[in-house]
């Protein structure tokens, strides 16, 4: 019998995989171990080793589809089976996370006839258990007798419709879905919601004074080109890193309340202090950035204000406060940003945090970077300035609680305290924070703490941590 080849787990956090490129060709033959298929997780691209040797009878995915974890994406006959054309009753391909978005879209709906749509929920081998029925007294004996009842059917839906539906009012489960397998998008709630509106309305009561809230909202902006220019555009599926990158930006905007604080720090210490080491790090074999010593300045800062390094469960209704820092930082790669993660920053020297940032960078730039690599951080860190850009709004990475963007040092005047006009080493600081996590006040006390640091560095070496 033909075996199942299922996408195995990569990393802890990993639920999903686009597929991205496919090695082999149905009908080859594939060596244990043999890579056999490209997958893109988290923002990161693995080629995947056959878990058996024999020959490639078919691909269950296609190129650019986006499968969860444990499900099939492959049929493989082993060594000495009976290889022809499989039949055209074909096995159902593993269902898409494009048809389910994600795995937290899916929640309850009505108790109806399950179609068979949610079966990624389960493991390949796993079966659907029989459920006694307690909630049938009022029901006739003959209804009782029976030891099985239909399994809820989970509503699909991207997470901005149950976001919408929820402010709207609308039970999601009541939305028809355009999309695959039913899937409910943010249209089909508003397109719901303008038809509740346009039915025949109940008598109204008397006037009151106070105005219901607009329910209606626009469509999606489709985009058109503009008319004799349609010859001169190209169209690239959004596929890959672009696509991680878009999901991820998204559920940012949609999942935490964006708040920014700026602040500027004089550097002028810090510059010369990284001058008279950098030749002793040189000797070791260590290039010395700027962001050793801010990685450090911010691992203090967040011990004293920990509400910065939390998460919000929002399954569980939790706020998760994190007794270890990991910092993922942006690098900019040639197909997108790329958020590798430095881990335990608070337990490592300069020397070592230097060294493995100038790792992590060239693994990201050369798409080399593990599963386990792009994933974990507590907080994040965005240097604008090493491309030259005098400010930003950073994106909070979710699920982090916030982000520290850095940007150019220049010379600026600057008055002193003694009223003179002195030339220093400045930069912005703008942290872009989850406001239902962070209050603005502690948010600018951390910005002052890091500041605090920064300027005056040796405080770092007297620093507990």
């Amino acid at each position: 019998m033909p075996k199942e080849v299922v996408l195995p787990e990569l990393a802890e956090s990993v639920v999903e995989g686009e597929i991205l490129r496919w090695l082999v060709n149905e009908g080859d033959a594939l060596q244990k171990d043999q890579p056999f298929v490209e997958v893109m997780t988290d923002k990161v691209t693995v080629e995947l080793p056959s878990p058996l040797a024999g020959v490639l009878l078919q691909k269950l995915v296609k190129e650019g589809d986006v499968v969860p974890v444990h499900a099939p994406i492959a049929l493989v006959a082993e060594p000495g089976e009976v290889t022809a054309p499989i039949s055209n009753q074909k096995p159902a391909p593993a269902p898409s996370v494009q048809a389910q978005e994600e795995r937290s879209i899916v929640e309850p709906g009505r108790v109806v006839e399950d179609d068979g749509a949610n079966l990624s929920l389960f493991k390949p081998d796993s079966k659907p258990e029989q459920v006694k029925n307690p909630f049938s007294k009022a029901a006739p004996l003959q209804a009782v007798e029976s030891t099985t009842v239909a399994q809820p059917r989970r509503v699909i839906a991207v997470p901005a419709a149950r976001k919408l539906a929820r402010e709207l009012g609308l039970d999601i489960a009541q939305v028809p879905g355009s999309g695959p397998g039913g899937r409910v998008r943010v249209e089909d709630v508003r397109a719901y919601a303008q038809s509740k509106e346009q039915a025949p309305a109940a008598p109204a009561p008397e006037p009151t004074g106070h105005k219901p809230p607009a329910t209606g909202f626009p469509p999606p902006v489709q985009y058109k080109p503009p008319k004799g220019y349609e010859d001169l555009e190209t169209r690239v599926p959004l596929r890959g890193l672009r696509r991680a990158i878009a999901q991820q930006m998204v559920a940012s905007h949609l999942y935490t309340v964006r708040t920014l604080s700026v602040d500027e720090a004089d550097l002028t210490e810090l510059v010369a202090l990284r001058e008279r080491l950098k030749p002793e790090a040189e000797a070791q074999g260590v290039k010395l950035s700027y962001l050793p010593f801010i990685f450090k300045a911010i691992a203090v800062a967040l011990k004293k204000f920990p509400s910065l390094n939390s998460s919000l469960d929002e399954a569980r209704q939790e706020v998760v406060l994190k007794h270890y820092i990991n910092i993922g930082m942006a690098v900019a790669a040639e197909n997108g940003l790329i958020v590798p993660v430095v881990r335990d920053v608070d337990r490592k020297s300069l020397l070592q945090l230097a060294r493995e940032i100038a790792d992590l960078a060239e693994k990201a730039r050369a798409g080399k970077l593990a599963p386990e690599e792009v994933s974990g951080s507590t907080f994040s860190v965005t240097n604008i300035g090493s491309i030259g850009a005098l400010f930003s709004f950073p994106i909070i990475n979710v699920p982090d609680a916030a982000i520290l963007g850095v940007h150019s040092i220049q010379k600026r005047p600057v008055v002193n305290q003694r009223d003179e006009i002195v030339v220093r080493q400045m930069m912005y600081l703008s942290l872009s924070f989850d406001h239902r996590l962070v209050d603005g006040a502690e948010a600018a006390r951390f910005c002052k703490e890091v500041i605090r640091l920064l300027e005056k560095p040796e405080r770092l070496f007297l620093e507990a941590l």
